[in-house]
C-alpha cells in the first residue's frame, strides 16, 4: 500500500485544470465501517488503517476535500459511524510511473526556493499518462530540478499544484518543496486564487459580460468529453464568468475567470451557451460554426486554423500569495504569436465585411 506520507499531497482542485487539469478525481483508498463501529474521528480511523500515514497529512488532505464520507469531503473531525464508506481521493491516478528527467525547455517567468512560475507552450502535457509517457511538462521540470538539493523526481509532493489542458498555454506555478505545495494546494481548494484565460470564440456574444453555471462531468456517452448536465444533481458544480474584450464579426474575443476548476470546464461551459471556443476539435470548433459557406470565406476559416491549430486558449494570468513570504503575487503573459496573428487576421477581416448586425 502506498505511503501517505508522500502519496497524499495536497494540490488544487484544478484541478486542474484547473480548466486545470484533467482533474478528475480519482480513488486511492477505501474502507467500509463495521457495523459495530464505535464514533471515530476519521483521521484516527484512517491513520490506524494505511501503512505509514501520518495524522497531520491526512488531516491537510481532508483541509483540502480530498478524504470522503460516502462520497461528500468531510474534515478531520467527521466522526465514523457503523458502515460509513471512507474513501481517499487524488486528482491523479495511483503512481505508477517514474518520472525521468528529459532536456525540454522551460520559460519560466519566476523562480525562488519555494515556487516557480512557467509559461507553458500549447502542445505540451503536463503530466505523464494516457499515452503520453514522456515528453510532459513534468519531465521537463524534474530535468531541471534534478541538481537541486533535496529534489526528488518521485515525490508527488513537489511539483504541479494546478494543470493546465495540453493545447491550452499559459501560466502554471509549480511548488518546490512539501510545503509550498501544501499552501498553494490549499488556496486553489479554497478559490482565493486569481485565473484568467483569453478566448477567442464563435458567435457575436450579446451581452458585455456574463456568469456561466451548470455541473460539469463526463460525458455518459463518450468518457473522453465533458458535458454540463442539467438535472442539478450529476456532475460537479462549475462556475466561469466572462467579460468580452473585442468583436469581430463572426468571433468573439473575451476574458475567462474561473471561480472552479473543472476538467475541461471554460471549453464546456462555452460550448454550452452556443460559443465554442474557436478550432476546439474536441468540442467541434474546427468546424465553421458561425458565417457563410462561400468558396472565400471557407479558405479563410482554413487559414485561421492553420495559423493557429489549437484551441484558441491562453491561461493569461495567475495570482496567488507566496506560501513562504504572504506577499500576493500576481503573472501576467502575454498573447502567444499563434492567438495573435489569429486575432489581427479576423480584426482585417472584420473591417473588411458590410456594415450589418451579424449574429
Amino acid at each position: 500500500m502506498e505511503d501517505l506520507i508522500t502519496d497524499i499531497e495536497v494540490i488544487g482542485e484544478e484541478d486542474a485544470g484547473f480548466e486545470d487539469q484533467e482533474d478528475a478525481f480519482y480513488e486511492h483508498f477505501r474502507f467500509v465501517a463495521d457495523k459495530g463501529q464505535s464514533l471515530l474521528r476519521v483521521d484516527k480511523f484512517l491513520v490506524d488503517r494505511i501503512e505509514h500515514a501520518s495524522r497531520n497529512r491526512i488531516q491537510l488532505a481532508a483541509d483540502a476535500g480530498y478524504i470522503l464520507a460516502n462520497g461528500k469531503p468531510v474534515k478531520s473531525n467527521y466522526k465514523v459511524k457503523p458502515n460509513d464508506l471512507i474513501t481517499v481521493v487524488m486528482d491523479r491516478p495511483r503512481r505508477e510511473l517514474e518520472i525521468i528527467p528529459e532536456d525540454i525547455p522551460l520559460r519560466i517567468v519566476y523562480e525562488d526556493d519555494d515556487v516557480m512560475v512557467i509559461d507553458k507552450p500549447p502542445g505540451l502535457v503536463v503530466h505523464p499518462g494516457h499515452g503520453n509517457y514522456t515528453g510532459t511538462l513534468l519531465n521537463a521540470i524534474a530535468w531541471y530540478m534534478k541538481d537541486k538539493p533535496g529534489f526528488d523526481t518521485g515525490d508527488p509532493r513537489l511539483g504541479l499544484v494546478h494543470r493546465i489542458d495540453k493545447d491550452t498555454s499559459g501560466l502554471l506555478v509549480v511548488a518546490k518543496n512539501p510545503e509550498s505545495k501544501t499552501n498553494l494546494g490549499i488556496q486553489f481548494y479554497k478559490k482565493t486564487t486569481q485565473r484568467k484565460y483569453a478566448a477567442l470564440v464563435w458567435g457575436h456574444i450579446k451581452d458585455n459580460e456574463g456568469r456561466i453555471e451548470g455541473n460539469i462531468g463526463r460525458n455518459p456517452k463518450d468518457k473522453l468529453l465533458m458535458t454540463v448536465f442539467s438535472d442539478g444533481e450529476s456532475g460537479r458544480n462549475a462556475v466561469t464568468h466572462y467579460r468580452v474584450l473585442e468583436r469581430f464579426g463572426y468571433v468573439t474575443l473575451i476574458e475567462c475567470r474561473l471561480e472552479t476548476g473543472r476538467t475541461h470546464q471554460i471549453r464546456v461551459h462555452l460550448k454550452y451557451i452556443g460559443h465554442t471556443l474557436f478550432n476546439d476539435e474536441r468540442y467541434g470548433g474546427h468546424e465553421i460554426l458561425k458565417g457563410n459557406h462561400t468558396t472565400k470565406y471557407k479558405q479563410f476559416i482554413r487559414n485561421c486554423f492553420e495559423i493557429c491549430p489549437r484551441q484558441a486558449l491562453h491561461a493569461q494570468t495567475l495570482g496567488f500569495v507566496h506560501p513562504k513570504t504572504g506577499k500576493e503575487m500576481f503573472f501576467e503573459s502575454p498573447l502567444p504569436e499563434d492567438i495573435k496573428g489569429l486575432v489581427n487576421k479576423w480584426k482585417n477581416y472584420n473591417h473588411s465585411l458590410p456594415d450589418e448586425s451579424i449574429e
